[in-house]
């Protein structure tokens, strides 16, 4: 007799499982007013991969309300359809533009990549 547990976790085996890619961005000690226009710029940048990407299916951008907060300031959260699709975001001509944007404005990067 399978448990409950059991029993929904053969049951989700069937339904197909996406991949969650968050990112975290901190930026470079720029002032205030500069800040500000990178954040946009940062994240008009990765808005723009939604309709550029066929694999990408979901991206959300937000932006930490306070600007000079010690922790991370931009957040990125994409969904995926598979790990091989997440793989070819990742070396995507578009992507790789951001990530040279991205590159050139922060000093630090967090990420995780999860089933859900």
């Amino acid at each position: 007799m399978l448990t409950s547990q059991a029993k929904d976790k053969s049951q989700t085996k069937n339904l197909q499982t996406m991949i969650n890619h968050v990112v975290l961005f901190k930026l470079k000690g720029y002032p205030e007013a500069e800040k500000v226009a990178v954040l946009r710029k940062i994240k008009d940048a990765l808005e723009s991969l939604k309709d550029k990407i066929e694999q990408l299916k979901y991206l959300e951008v937000g932006l930490n309300y306070e600007l000079n907060a010690k922790s991370y300031d931009v957040c990125l959260i994409s969904h995926f359809e598979s790990i091989a699709d997440l793989d070819i975001y990742r070396v995507h001509p578009e992507h790789l533009k951001v990530v040279e944007l991205i590159q050139e404005t922060t000093v630090e990067r967090a990420a995780v990549d999860f089933e859900f």
